[in-house]
């Protein structure tokens, strides 16, 4: 029978967020060090920003979206005096 587990914690949400935000950023420059290895040409400046804005975008979503599921599906760990006291 499936386990019924309860809402991680705000602070366990908030983390997850933060991380998530940290993440991608790296994923972000990570994606655009590849990119301009790739030498794409880009003739408009608004337009160069406008692609870096959608990745970015997307990168932050992902990379924010992953760590709450990981956040979500992973129960919290239990500390030593609970186990003692049950």
């Amino acid at each position: 029978m499936r386990e019924i587990r309860s809402r991680p914690s705000a602070l366990r949400i908030i983390a997850g967020i933060i991380l998530g935000i940290v993440i991608g950023f790296f994923v972000f420059f990570g994606i655009t060090l590849v990119l301009g290895a790739m030498n794409i040409p880009i003739s408009m400046q608004f337009a160069e920003n406008l692609f870096s804005l959608i990745v970015f975008i997307i990168s932050m979503i992902v990379c924010i979206a992953l760590v709450l599921w990981l956040v979500w599906t992973t129960p919290p760990t239990e500390s030593e005096q609970e186990e003692e006291s049950q």
